[in-house]
């Protein structure tokens, strides 16, 4: 063999060792080891099952489901999935210990994808600390506020002409999100200077233009989660980030009066643990959008469904009506402005009707990082194992919400699906066993949402007060509710494929 000869042989041995090595790195020769859950890698190397799960997650696992069952294991994007469906394994797996199944390595990157800064665990602990003040007296305080500012959002624009009560019409989804955004934003974040009497115009339209921007930049945040925005979207999302930080900059915020505790708190601790203005202005804007990306699609949810079931629609407003009175809050011509605790507002079918939209509508993924082989007990008996170093993750929405065992004829929204005759809440079953949690819209064990209290006490309120003050009508009373974009599923509450006109006006 001449020397030419021996270079070109140990270049093409290198070659194949590059090739053989890099396929092994993404686990193009990955084989399935006793005990491990079915073995799904795709037909693309690296991508596997990338593609059809970004782009139509709910459609994807259905598939899958009815493939291997309801545990699996899948190469996404170069990342080998556990997906477990059972939902009897839903209280074991997300009460495991954190050396077993770790959330804070899915935190880690989200925040630095989305936020651009590094979760850490003395940032979770702050966090977990500081959820005391979304509860009790602190939490009261939040809902005294916020309905203070959502009447006077809902009233200022209404204006009788000689008593007559005249038709406005709106898209639902832009004014429920919007209505309750700008509300939110001022009770958590604060007002202006001597604005706590009257909001300024100029602060409602500043509020409305931050929600604007608001919107544009959660259409890129599945995308940004995963890293996987195009240089377009990256230069967009980018652009409307720096914008939120110089509107969130601590010595900002610091400006305005009524801050909310939790974000004063939350604060104070950050900044007592050293972190810079910097890290602290970027969880300012953390907090701003993990308060109001779930609850904005969430209430308009709950009106399209009620405005869809006019049945419904009755009930729950003669009972909201009912309780305003026992408690002297009746709204009549001239009346003051509602103020009532909730704690004093006993309201199970609205209560129900709140849970059945998030049961329909609310779909987040909870993930997992499996630092050692970790096993998962199914319904059946069978034992399976999670690989070290893999990921898990759990679907509530298909496990759980769409299961017509638990749920019969699971699609359709039931407003007093969650309440018993008697008024008080039902349970629900499984395989003959009571679930200790039917419903998981706001996640579970570590992963579990702190500001879930105050989520749903923001969609109480804001149906409370609109049942109170407005009339309410589809502009096209044939109109169907809308589909949900399916690039939403996995990402909390579901994005509507379109809006729909309805229309409103003060009832007295």
């Amino acid at each position: 063999m001449n020397f030419w000869e021996t270079v070109l042989c140990a270049s093409l041995a290198s070659l194949l060792a590059i090739i053989l090595g890099g396929l092994y790195a993404i686990g193009a020769f990955r084989k399935r080891k006793p005990k491990e859950p079915p073995l799904d890698k795709g037909l693309i190397p690296w991508l596997g099952h990338g593609i059809t799960f970004k782009k139509t997650p709910f459609a994807f696992l259905t598939e899958m489901r009815k493939k291997h069952g309801d545990i699996f294991t899948c190469l996404v994007g170069g990342k080998y999935l556990h997906f477990v469906l059972d939902p009897c394994t839903y209280g074991p797996l997300t009460r495991e210990s954190e050396n077993k199944l770790d959330f804070h390595a899915f935190a880690t990157i989200i925040s630095g994808n989305i936020f651009d800064f590094q979760a850490s665990k003395a940032l979770d602990k702050v966090a977990k600390m500081n959820s005391k003040y979304l509860k009790g007296k602190e939490l009261g305080a939040l809902d005294h506020r916020l309905m203070e500012m959502l009447q006077t959002m809902m009233l200022r624009c209404q204006q009788h002409k000689e008593g007559e009560k005249s038709w406005q019409e709106d898209t639902l989804f832009h004014f429920s999100f919007k209505t309750i955004f700008q509300a939110a934003f001022l009770t958590l974040f604060g007002t202006e200077p001597q604005s706590q009497e009257n909001i300024k115009e100029r602060e409602l339209k500043q509020c409305g233009e931050i929600f604007e921007m608001f919107l544009e930049f959660d259409r890129f945040v599945p995308q940004m989660a995963f890293g996987m925005l195009d240089p377009s979207g990256k230069e967009k999302a980018e652009r409307l980030r720096n914008i939120f930080w110089d509107l969130l900059d601590v010595e900002k915020v610091y400006e305005k009066e009524n801050i909310s505790t939790w974000i004063v708190k939350q604060d104070q601790n950050l900044a007592e643990i050293g972190e810079s203005d910097g890290i602290r202005t970027r969880i300012m804007f953390l907090f701003l959008w993990v308060s109001q990306v779930n609850t904005g699609p969430a209430v308009f949810w709950i009106l399209a469904f009620l405005l869809k079931h006019p049945e419904a629609m009755k009930v729950v407003r003669d009972e909201v009506d009912r309780v305003l009175r026992e408690v002297g809050q009746e709204v009549k011509p001239g009346s003051p402005s509602i103020n009532v605790s909730l704690d004093m507002m006993k309201t199970p079918l609205l209560d129900s009707a709140i849970q059945e939209s998030l049961r329909l509508r609310v779909s987040p993924f909870l993930f997992r990082g499996v630092m050692q082989d970790t096993e998962v007990r199914m319904a059946n008996g069978r034992v399976y194992i999670l690989r070290k170093g893999d990921a898990l993750v759990l679907s509530p929405f298909i496990a759980l919400h769409m299961d017509p065992e638990i749920y019969p004829d699971p699609h359709a929204f039931k407003y007093d699906r969650f309440v018993n005759p008697d008024g008080t809440r039902k349970e629900f079953s499984k395989n003959g066993k009571t679930l200790r949690h039917s419903i998981l819209p706001f996640g579970a064990g570590h992963s579990m949402c702190p500001g879930r209290y105050f989520a749903v006490n923001e969609m109480k309120i804001f149906v409370i007060l609109m049942l109170t003050y407005f009339d309410m009508e589809l502009v096209n009373p044939e109109e169907e509710i809308p589909p949900v974009k399916e690039s939403s599923y996995g990402f909390g509450t579901l994005k509507p494929s379109c809006d729909m006109r309805f229309k409103y006006r003060l009832r007295f």
